[in-house]
């Protein structure tokens, strides 16, 4: 399986196109929308979310609901429409490039001098089809008991230590929470630190964590390093805009710690068959699924558009000026964790479809069931 996307923040719509996804797939566009909503949600998002409802039409490749095997298409249309592909849109240029964001790196690579043509496709307005797809891709996951989730444990200075059990803890705990956390009490400093940002006219940055539940042993692969699973997920997670940093399990933590304590020791039983009663790996090891939970965790810098902008320089007069103050957001941690999570249901998918066929549900499902019998 394979996507595309296009379309850009202010054009008429945003759209994507995918192809190889499997015949035989109940998709509700219902459930679509609800991923769409979840992404906009979130404090210390900014005015636009007040202005966009995003809502998805899929244009191609199902039939009643049911996918065809065909390539399917999904769009969702902006209502904030200021530029278009066949007439003057009367926008003034932009030569001041904003520090931290694709802008002046943009510009040089494509010897542009008008930063919106840059900033027009570089903005995380993209990640709405992303979106879009992760939630096709949850469907049919839900299909093989793939849950799922992020929550957010760290907003700018502030970090909870709290870790969930299960992947229905989080889904239980977040569903209360104004800033999808697990840890009610740090939640209230956290939301302080986005408003003290926002009375500073700056940005805040944050932590979150990603799991998936009920993922078979054997997806990825040992063999090639770009099919290792570990690898394929950190550079999907890592292509979400303000993702600077990816770890898996214990990630950077393993670095201070002996061997001896930090790897997951083996177990069996007959009801469990292959079990680890710790889970520092994350769910993968060499760069294999080994059937515990997948968990990641990204960190999120601050949105680069502030209020109180910074010092810049303009591209055509090369004179030192302030960057522009575009409409921005304070705080994006929360919906981060919602495309970080359609990130890794894309991710999860192209892999299962990798090692159980791609041609329609019914041969997939048929394979999955006799790959679990040669295993017992």
């Amino acid at each position: 399986m394979r996507f595309l996307t296009a379309g850009e923040s202010h054009g008429q719509a945003v759209s994507a196109i995918i192809e190889g996804f499997p015949k035989g797939v109940k998709i509700e566009a219902s459930l679509i929308n609800k991923e769409l909503k979840k992404r906009m949600v979130g404090f210390g998002r900014g005015k636009r979310m007040g202005i966009e409802h995003d809502r998805v039409e899929i244009v191609s490749g199902l039939r009643n609901k049911i996918t065809l095997g065909s390539p399917i298409c999904v769009l969702v249309k902006n209502k904030d429409h200021k530029i278009f592909t066949q007439k003057k849109d009367g926008l003034k240029i932009l030569a001041v490039p904003r520090p931290g964001h694709a802008d002046l790196a943009g510009c040089l690579k494509y010897c542009e001098q008008d930063v919106r043509n840059i900033l027009e496709r570089s903005s995380a307005r993209e990640t709405v089809t992303r979106v879009c797809v992760g939630a096709v891709c949850k469907q049919f996951l839900a299909g093989f008991n793939i849950k799922i989730s992020s929550f957010v444990s760290g907003v700018g200075k502030i970090s909870s230590a709290a870790r969930p059990k299960s992947i229905e803890e989080i889904i239980k705990k977040t569903g209360k929470s104004k800033l999808n956390c697990i840890d009610s009490e740090k939640e209230k400093l956290m939301i302080e630190e986005i408003n003290s940002a926002r009375r500073l006219g700056d940005t805040v940055g944050g932590i979150v964590e990603v799991w998936a539940s009920g993922v078979c042993a054997g997806l990825g692969s040992v063999m090639h390093f770009d099919k290792r699973l570990d690898a394929k997920i950190s550079a999907y997670l890592m292509s979400i805009p303000s993702v600077k940093a990816v770890e898996i399990g214990a990630g950077f933590k393993y670095a201070g710690l002996r061997g001896s304590v930090s790897h997951d020791t083996i177990h069996f039983s007959a009801d469990k068959g292959f079990w680890r009663k710790s889970n520092n790996c994350g769910g993968i090891e060499g760069g294999i699924s080994n059937g515990e939970p997948i968990v990641t965790r990204i960190a999120v810098k601050p949105i680069p558009t502030l209020k109180d902008s910074l010092i810049s320089v303009n591209i055509s007069t090369k004179k030192k000026q302030k960057a522009p103050v575009v409409r921005s957001d304070v705080c994006v941690v929360e919906s981060a964790g919602v495309i970080a999570e359609n990130m890794l249901a894309i991710c999860l998918t192209e892999s299962l479809l990798d090692k159980f066929g791609s041609d329609s549900l019914k041969e997939i499902k048929n394979n999955f069931r006799y790959y679990f019998k040669t295993l017992s």
